[in-house]
């Protein structure tokens, strides 16, 4: 079964969202599963209906092939899931933690990100 690719928007000016999509793109073991663009950019604003740009963070957002948008740990693990490998199965492990738990360590990483990551602001 060929699955479209899954798209990865991410914030390209900060160095944690970088250094995750340097890793996910080495990791990908289907080679072309995932597909990164820039949040803001023009396949971004192409492909995300403008009423949705609103409530998406400035991480990372993941468009699966069925057009559902994902944000925070479920975009993470969709991610990690689409790649394969032994990162599907930690996927799998961890969607056995409540998803309200994972978005909270979501959350906390995303908050300290910027101070220690090598985050620049925005233009």
């Amino acid at each position: 079964m060929d699955r479209k690719p899954r798209t990865l928007f991410y914030d390209t000016t900060c160095g944690l969202c970088s250094a995750a999509v340097t890793l996910l793109r080495r990791a990908d073991r289907r080679r072309g599963s995932l597909v990164f663009e820039p949040l803001g950019g023009e396949r971004f604003l192409a492909l995300v209906p403008a009423g949705e740009r609103g409530r998406l963070p400035d991480s990372l957002v993941l468009l699966p092939g069925d057009g559902a948008l994902l944000v925070r740990s479920a975009a993470v693990l969709e991610a990690l899931d689409g790649i394969g490998g032994a990162w599907k199965l930690l996927a799998r492990v961890a969607r056995v933690v409540p998803q309200g738990l994972r978005d909270m360590a979501y959350d906390w990483v995303a908050r300290h990100r910027k101070a220690g990551a090598g985050c620049r602001a925005r233009p």
